[in-house]
């Protein structure tokens, strides 16, 4: 089996984020891709993104209804900080060694690797696959990192979560960014304005 890991605050899901996970199932042949938003990003301010339990149910939402994707709250379940090495190692123990794992990340992402903790036993431990994001090209980031990923040839689509949450605090529309269920919630729980 093989299977794709999404890490990421999911502040909130959104729709490239959907599609980016489709396209590594069809691409790359995945039978699922786990998603696994972190409770306490080591690169981001605890102010800064809204508090775990909604961004956990604004993914299960998201992906009810597709049986090949599945959400983890591995790293809620931890204490300290999340860093993608740890989860990539918990996965490597429950699925074991014969498992293929594919880490998708996106390609801004790249510049920034080798700040990560542990990043040479990430490059050992599992598979990159970056997703194009605009404004960052394919010979961008480390060269390191770079010639062990695979590119992801995937629709270019400009949808980012800041923008969206910019959005509801504006009073604008943020329909077709995010699913219903998404946006039905982020309403009801007066989220982001």
């Amino acid at each position: 089996m093989a299977t794709g890991l999404m890490g990421g605050t999911f502040d909130p899901i959104h729709i490239a984020h959907l599609i980016i996970a489709e396209e590594a199932l069809d691409l790359l042949g995945l039978s699922r891709v786990i998603f696994v938003p972190s409770a306490r990003p080591p690169h981001k301010s605890g102010d800064d993104v809204t508090s775990v339990e909604h961004r956990l149910e604004m993914v299960r939402l998201a992906i009810d209804g597709n049986p090949r994707l599945a959400l983890s709250d591995l790293e809620v379940r931890r204490p300290e900080p999340s860093y993608t090495v740890e989860t990539v190692r918990e996965f490597r123990r429950e699925f074991g060694e014969q498992e293929k794992l594919y880490f998708i990340m996106g390609a801004d992402s790249l510049a920034q690797f080798f700040t990560w903790k542990d990043p040479l036993e990430l490059i050992s431990s599992c598979e990159f696959v970056v997703v194009p994001r605009p404004g960052v090209g394919p010979g961008d980031g480390d060269p390191r990192i770079r010639e062990k990923a695979r590119m992801l040839d995937t629709p270019l689509i400009g949808v980012s979560s800041s923008d969206i949450r910019e959005r509801v605090r504006t009073g604008r529309s943020i329909r077709y960014l995010v699913s219903p269920a998404v946006s039905a919630y982020i309403r009801e729980k007066n989220l982001y304005s």
